[in-house]
């Protein structure tokens, strides 16, 4: 942690009655010992060179964020669209989690990363036509700026400052690489309160990503207006993410990519987990580490089940045994700078081969995934794809004598036995959130129908709990689940992640392969 975290030596004789009136939320700060003289102030804000000239250009994703905005304008004529990057979140104590922008505010500004925390984009109404690209809104991005070295922020702002946490970019800067004019967040409150009021301009905010501009926003609208409208704006923030554009397809490519490596690597690490108590954390720490150095994060938990804890479909405590003679089910998925995640799970033999009921079961899970992938064409429904990989399992359940009715039967919404041993769906959107696009209306969703630049995943599974007695014993605590990255074409679809081996005789030569490398 930082440099002033050591506690000073404290006796009875520093503590004065004027200690205890101390404020509590100012406590926080005792555990430093900065100075405060005058000599100290003027001594620490004086001498710095000449910052280097600016070297920010347009980003690359710039032409397309004012095409998605534009897209947005044309629903929400003659409103305010408030969309905020969100603050940090509190981790412990006064220790913040590393900052991630609001997915919204990232996809309309192309901000990634730990960029900007506070910042706030406001979409101001215009007459149509007169706005930013032609369109019926002018938008503004209000942010923190950098803050001059003759300031305290410079020096004492832990959260902030630049000698802390590194300068921040100037607003001349992010115009220039967003597009977008920007303004000090501190004239935020004015511009959204600019001609609101009994028949004019109405405001909406995505909720959720700001509690304080919430409140900005709740105090200048009507106090007949309720967070029903807001409601809307997050609805539309979702579905205009459901058809990607290039640059979030490119974006989604170098994520998988990054991803693959990452499970090459989950490979060569595993004679080190087997031979560690908790083997599953090895796996953990190996996509980790290589998600942190290709990518900005890990774009969720990594789930590391090994044996019975494959069965447990979201397994993050991930402080198992990696035992030989099991399979070890690994979701993971590398979230590149731009925020863009893959979402990807290989099911592997620990020791490299399956056993002939470990193959049974995978290979059934594989027909089902390669159904889906028949399914998931141009013009079908987004239900199609689950439907077709469930027809695919109740078909072997039956044959396997584990259903109590045809698997036909089984296949009836009033039955669906066999959803007992995959009770999840096959597929859901992905991009900038892990299950993105989840706000958007159940019509374009789970009855959407697939059109060229839906990105999604698909993935069935099998879990049989060790506990199972409907099962037979050589099943129980075996849990496999295969996932791939789909990318809708114009005449029929792409496994992003198809390089990685999927099939059960490549699974094995490829693990072979870099465990002899």
């Amino acid at each position: 942690m930082s440099t002033d975290a050591r506690p000073e030596n404290l006796t009875s004789e520093t503590v004065t009655p004027a200690d205890h009136e101390q404020p509590l939320e100012e406590r926080g700060t005792n555990r430093s010992h900065r100075p405060q003289s005058r000599r100290f102030v003027e001594f620490v804000t004086s001498g710095w060179g000449e910052r280097p000239p600016s070297s920010a250009t347009r980003a690359p994703v710039a032409d397309h964020t004012a095409a998605r905005r534009s897209a947005l304008s044309a629903q929400f004529p003659g409103v305010r669209l408030v969309v905020p990057a969100g603050s940090y979140k509190v981790r412990s104590n006064d220790t913040d989690f590393r900052f991630r922008p609001h997915a919204a505010f990232a996809h309309l500004t192309g901000l990634g990363g730990e960029q900007e925390p506070d910042a706030v984009l406001v979409l101001h109404p215009v007459e149509d036509g007169t706005g930013d690209d032609g369109s019926a809104h002018r938008a503004v991005l209000y942010m923190n700026p950098l803050a001059g070295r003759d300031t305290p922020e410079f020096f004492s702002d832990a959260r902030y400052g630049e000698f802390w946490v590194g300068a921040r970019p100037t607003l001349d800067e992010i115009a220039t690489t967003t597009g977008i004019a920007t303004a000090h967040v501190a004239d935020l409150a004015d511009a959204v309160a600019k001609d609101v009021g009994e028949g004019g301009v109405r405001v909406l905010v995505v909720p959720g990503a700001d509690e304080s501009v919430e409140e900005v926003v709740a105090q200048v609208r009507a106090e007949e207006e309720s967070g029903e409208a807001d409601a809307r704006l997050a609805e539309a923030l979702s579905e205009l993410r459901l058809l990607k554009d290039a640059y979030e397809v490119e974006q989604m490519r170098l994520a998988v990519d990054a991803t693959i490596e990452g499970f090459e690597k989950v490979v060569r690490a595993l004679p080190r987990a087997v031979t560690h108590r908790r083997g599953e954390r090895v796996i953990e720490g190996t996509f980790l580490g290589h998600a942190r150095e290709e990518g900005n994060d890990v774009g969720y938990t990594t789930i590391a089940a090994s044996g019975e804890h494959a069965t447990t479909l979201h397994w993050t405590d991930n402080d198992g045994q990696v035992r030989p003679g099991e399979l070890v089910l690994v979701d993971a998925g590398v979230e590149v700078d731009s925020l863009y995640t893959a979402d990807v799970t290989r099911t592997l033999p620990v020791d490299g081969t399956f056993t002939d009921v470990q193959r049974r079961v995978y290979q059934a899970v594989l027909d089902a995934a390669d159904a889906g992938f028949e399914a998931a064409v141009p013009g079908a429904r987004f239900r199609d794809v689950h439907d077709a990989a469930m027809r695919v399992l109740a078909a072997r359940l039956e044959e396997w004598g584990l259903l109590p009715v045809s698997a036909e039967e089984s296949l009836d919404p009033d039955n669906q036995h066999h959803r007992r041993w995959m009770v999840h769906g096959t597929s859901h959107h992905l991009g900038l959130d892990v299950h993105d696009c989840a706000q958007a209306r159940a019509e374009l969703y789970l009855d959407g129908v697939l059109q060229p630049g839906m990105v999604f995943t698909i993935e069935p599974g099998l879990y049989f709990k060790s506990d199972d007695l409907l099962v037979p014993a050589e099943y129980r605590g075996i849990g496999v689940r295969i996932e791939d990255d789909v990318l809708v074409t114009a005449d029929g679809n792409e496994n992003l992640s198809a390089a990685l081996p999927r099939d059960p005789d490549a699974v094995e030569a490829w693990m072979a392969s870099l465990q002899q490398a």
